[in-house]
């Protein structure tokens, strides 16, 4: 009875659940961004439906990360300088504003609108450290108009960013 004791004992503690596990890396996540491509861009500004579905599809990205159990969200501040030309033009300068707050990992989202009913995403992670990609995704053209958004930043998370 003793041996199979301590072999039970044994083995629990080379189970996963006796492993070690890593803490989640703190993550900041920018708001996500619209490049507008569409033959209306410069006639039709983005409007309060555009600006509900960004934010949309920035909360799914934030809720996906957070439920894997893998990344904490960490706020953020960005420099007003920045936000007005857009991080996406930056030159990855998104990864010192993650480190800047605290965070040691950077999300910038960008749905590109090709016109109203299509749209593309990309999704890119970088080290807040080293300001290299760690992990990053692209949708091809997805049909649907700005209420896709959030379903189309599901579909990166899901496939590219968090497998």
């Amino acid at each position: 009875m003793r041996p199979l004791l301590l072999m039970i004992l044994g083995l629990m503690m080379c189970t996963p659940a006796g492993a070690q596990q890593n803490p989640p890396a703190s993550i900041a996540v920018f708001p996500i961004e619209l490049e507008d491509r569409s033959a209306g861009a410069g006639i039709i500004a983005p409007d309060e439906h555009d600006k509900r579905y960004l934010f949309e599809s920035e909360q799914m990205a934030k809720d996906m990360l957070t439920g894997s159990g893998r990344y904490t969200v960490v706020g953020v501040t960005v420099p007003a300088e920045a936000e007005a030309k857009g991080l996406r033009y930056c030159g990855g300068c998104e990864a010192a504003i993650a480190r800047e707050n605290g965070a040691s990992l950077a999300l910038l989202g960008v749905v590109t609108r090709v016109n109203r009913t299509e749209h593309a995403v990309f999704i890119r992670i970088l080290d807040a450290k080293s300001g290299k990609t760690v992990a990053e995704g692209f949708t091809d053209l997805r049909m649907g108009a700005n209420y896709a958004w959030p379903r189309s930043v599901k579909w990166v998370m899901t496939n590219k960013i968090l497998r």
